[in-house]
């Protein structure tokens, strides 16, 4: 059984009601219930957590050096601001997928730039709610491999 760390950085607790617009209206727990479901589909276990702060996923991705197979992480606005978090990804040495619900290219400039891409094997964006899946999906049959 392969073990999953998803990751959700600031305000993706607000899903559903955040800017629907571009977010989409699913909520972060029917997200994290679909993950799960998924998972278990596949045979593998998966764990989510999302934190407003830095902190708080750093300490998560180190812990998850003791159980997990990978990592699916959308780190929200610390994608384009945060080495830290970047480090942390790297420092594991686990495979991590990046997603993002909107296409990060077709909105501001700032967002084109990810400092965490970098440190991992994929990256999945614009497809809604829709990019975790397609993201667990990656990241499984990648571990399967």
């Amino acid at each position: 059984m392969k073990n999953i760390l998803v990751l959700h950085g600031p305000n993706l607790n607000l899903l559903g009601a955040r800017e629907p617009e571009v977010y989409g209206k699913t909520t972060l727990a029917e997200i994290d219930a679909a993950l799960v479901a998924q998972g278990r589909e596949r045979g593998a276990e998966v764990r989510c957590f999302q934190s407003n702060h830095e902190g708080a996923l750093i300490d998560r991705i180190h812990e998850a050096r003791g159980w997990a197979h990978g990592l699916l992480v959308n780190a929200g606005g610390f994608t384009h601001t945060s080495v830290a978090l970047r480090d942390a990804i790297a420092g594991v040495a686990l495979p991590a997928v990046e997603v993002h619900l909107s296409n990060v290219f077709a909105r501001e400039e700032f967002r084109h730039r990810s400092l965490i891409s970098g440190a991992c094997v994929a990256v999945v964006s614009g497809f809604g709610a829709a990019s975790y899946r397609l993201g667990l999906e990656g990241l499984l049959e990648r571990l399967a491999k």
